[in-house]
């Protein structure tokens, strides 16, 4: 079940979000999945990872992998300026969402939030739980499972 199943099955008058932008695109995670919001240091590589994995790194004692979106996304790498993380859990596993920026928490009503429209780039309906029209922007809900659960179940293992 989807996070926008979820919320209109739970009944669910308001969602919170905290907004992020990957690539100029504005993203929308529900703030109860949201742990952390920090910038990133020291990620350490980790060999035949998947591509997107960006390595892991060390957050206040949980070894966190860092997940960079814009090469999930087929995005070029960002040019200049840090990029910035949130942690979320998936699978009782710690993860960090690379992005661009982060920007700020909107609550925005159930009801508004719509299915992914057909027109919707290939990239980001693989990971999106749906979207809300916003004022001049679509913000696309980020959907935890479908992201990193074809992350990590496309890849079969082969035997050497």
């Amino acid at each position: 079940m989807s996070v926008l199943e979820n919320n209109v099955a739970a009944g669910s008058d308001m969602i919170q979000y905290v907004t992020v932008l990957i690539g100029g695109q504005l993203f929308g995670l529900p703030i109860s999945q949201v742990h952390d919001v920090f910038v990133p240091e020291s990620v350490t590589r980790v060999p035949l990872s998947a591509p997107e994995v960006a390595g892991v790194l060390n957050l206040r004692g949980r070894i966190v992998t860092a997940i960079d979106m814009r090469r999930r996304l087929h995005l070029p790498p960002l040019e200049d300026g840090q990029m910035m993380a949130v942690g979320i859990e998936y699978k009782h596993e710690s993860y960090g969402l690379m992005i661009d920026t982060v920007g700020e928490v909107l609550t925005l009503p159930a009801h508004t939030a719509e299915a992914n429209p057909s027109n919707l780039d290939k990239r980001w309906a693989e990971i999106s739980g749906g979207v809300h029209r916003l004022d001049g922007k679509l913000m696309v809900i980020l959907d935890v499972d479908r992201l990193l659960g074809t992350m990590f179940t496309e890849q079969p293992m082969v035997a050497a």
